[in-house]
C-alpha cells in the first residue's frame, strides 16, 4: 500500500522524469482497479464518464460538487497509484470560492487536479484572462497553504469552445497560467505535431498534458519526441464502452436478434479478474 504522501511524490516524479507517460481515465471503481492491474503509473477521473454513468450530460456542474468529490474520493481509495482529478472549472466562478473547493478536492487524497477556464456560458465561453489567471493563482495558493503537494494542472479550453484562433489563444492563456503557478499545462483539442510542439515550447520547462487525439497514428514515443510529458484519454475509454453497449442494444431492438451479444467479454474473464483482485489485491487505507 502507498500513502497519499507517497502517491503525490510519485506523481511529481512522473512529471520530472524523461519521456511521456499515459494516464488513462476510469469512470468507476471496477475500471480503476482493472487499469491499475495493467501497470499504468497514474490514473485520472473523467467528468464525462461519471456524468454519463449517472444520466447527466458533461456540462459544468451537472454533477453537483459534493457528488463529484465523493466520486473522486472513491477512485482515490480504490487504487494505490496516483489519481488526478478532473475538477472541471472548480465548481465556482470567483477565485476565493475556487480556492475553497480546491482545498476540498485536495482532501480527497488526489495527487493532482485540473482547473478549466471555460465558463459554461455560450455568450462568454471563456473567463477573461485576468480573472482566469486569478483563479489559477487562487488554486495554487490553496494547495500551498494546505501543504498538500498536489500537482495543479491549468486547462485552456479554446479548442473545445470553438475559439477562432485556438492555438494562439491557448498559448497566451497557458503562459499566463504557468506564471500564476500551474505545475502542468493542458489545451485539450490540439491535434497536430506543430500545434503540440508550439505549446510545449511556449510553456517550457513546465510539463504539458495532451488529450490523445481521436484516430491518431502517433504513439507514446512520437508524443514524447514532441516534448509531451503526460497523455490522457479523457472520456475516450468510457465512450468506447458506451459505443459497444449502444450498438448492441440498437441491434437487438432493430433486428429482434441477439447476435451482437456474442461480442461480450466472457463472464468468467471479468468475474475471474475481480475474484482474484478481491482475494489478492491490497486495497489502500487512508
Amino acid at each position: 500500500m502507498s500513502s497519499i504522501h507517497d502517491r503525490r511524490h510519485a506523481f511529481r516524479r512522473l512529471h520530472e522524469a524523461g519521456g511521456a507517460f499515459v494516464m488513462p481515465n476510469p469512470w468507476d471503481v471496477g475500471t480503476a482497479r482493472f487499469l491499475q492491474s495493467l501497470g499504468f503509473k497514474a490514473l485520472a477521473t473523467t467528468s464525462a464518464g461519471v456524468a454519463f454513468s449517472q444520466g447527466f450530460p458533461d456540462t459544468d456542474w451537472a454533477v453537483p460538487r459534493d457528488a463529484m468529490l465523493a466520486h473522486i474520493r472513491e477512485i482515490v481509495e480504490a487504487v494505490d497509484v496516483p489519481v488526478n482529478a478532473d475538477f472541471e472549472s472548480g465548481y465556482a466562478h470567483e477565485p476565493g470560492d475556487v480556492a475553497k473547493n480546491v482545498r476540498l478536492c485536495a482532501e480527497t487524497g488526489v495527487a493532482g487536479l485540473s482547473i478549466e477556464d471555460a465558463t459554461g456560458e455560450s455568450s462568454r465561453p471563456l473567463y477573461d484572462l485576468s480573472l482566469a489567471k486569478e483563479r489559477i493563482a487562487a488554486a495554487r495558493a490553496a494547495i500551498d497553504e494546505a501543504g498538500k503537494g498536489v500537482v495543479l494542472t491549468a486547462r485552456a479550453e479554446c479548442w473545445l469552445v470553438g475559439h477562432a484562433a485556438p492555438l494562439d489563444e491557448s498559448i497566451r492563456r497557458l503562459v499566463a497560467y504557468a506564471e500564476a503557478g500551474a505545475d502542468c499545462l493542458y489545451a485539450p483539442g490540439c491535434r497536430t505535431p506543430e500545434e503540440i510542439r508550439a505549446i510545449v515550447e511556449a510553456v517550457a520547462p513546465k510539463p504539458v498534458n495532451v488529450l490523445i487525439p481521436a484516430g491518431t497514428t502517433m504513439g507514446v514515443d512520437e508524443f514524447s519526441a514532441l516534448g509531451v510529458k503526460r497523455l490522457s484519454g479523457g472520456s475516450a475509454l468510457c465512450r468506447v464502452a458506451w459505443g459497444a453497449f449502444m450498438q448492441a442494444a440498437r441491434d437487438v431492438v432493430t433486428t429482434g436478434r441477439f447476435d451482437a451479444l456474442a461480442q461480450a467479454v466472457p463472464f468468467d474473464e471479468i468475474n475471474g479478474f475481480f475474484r482474484d483482485d478481491l482475494a489478492h489485491g491490497r486495497r489502500p487505507t487512508r
